[in-house]
């Protein structure tokens, strides 16, 4: 019986490992684009269009970021 509990630990604790590291991860990209956006000269107001998609859409946003960055 402890050794499903052992089991069940481990899993959660890599479960929580993995989402703080995935968090960490979205909060660097929505800062690095964040910055980036003021870097190339754009307007606060396009960098936190920019934040805001990032952080309500983060895969799809970060792709449209990247495609879109260069106009």
């Amino acid at each position: 019986m402890s050794d499903i509990g052992l089991d069940l630990r481990g899993a959660i604790i890599t479960f929580i490992v993995f989402t703080v590291l995935l968090s960490l991860l979205h909060i660097v990209i929505c800062i690095w684009s964040y910055r980036d956006c003021l870097r190339r000269g754009k307007s606060k107001e396009y960098a936190f269009i920019v934040l805001f998609g990032l952080l309500f859409f983060p895969i799809i946003g970060l792709i449209v970021y990247l495609v879109i960055r260069k106009y």
